[in-house]
């Protein structure tokens, strides 16, 4: 399948609608900012002892808190979705529900986890 000029651009469109082409734009920046940071923290020689053993605290904080700020997006827009659908069609309440539960819980659980792993990176340093 080929894609011409004009549906291309009706792709576009719709990203921008959405927020996925601005949500795309955010991630593809901060992994250009992450990549471009990452050779001068690669290339410290370690003579600064003193200094050295505190950026694996600021780096867990940093995780941290980017584990937090995901998870409450995550769970927020999924809790959103769901009351939203059930304003729209309250016979089906229970089902939605339902079905809104388990990705809720398996988000948490994985933020839960990731703050164990960051948790465990502090204290084995």
């Amino acid at each position: 399948m080929y894609i011409t000029s004009e549906t291309f651009i009706e792709r576009i469109q719709v990203m921008k609608k959405t927020g996925f082409l601005r949500s795309g734009v955010i991630a593809t920046l901060l992994l250009v900012v992450f990549l471009l940071g990452s050779p001068a923290v690669f290339a410290q020689d370690g003579a600064d002892a003193a200094a050295v053993p505190v950026w694996h605290y600021v780096g867990a904080a940093f995780g941290l808190g980017l584990i937090a700020i995901g998870a409450a997006l995550g769970i927020g827009k999924a809790a959103a979705a769901a009351a939203e659908s059930i304003a729209r069609q309250p016979s089906a309440a229970s089902q939605i529900t339902g079905a809104v539960n388990l990705p809720i819980f398996l988000m948490e659980g994985v933020a839960i986890l990731a703050e164990v792993f960051v948790l465990l990176i502090v204290l084995m340093k």
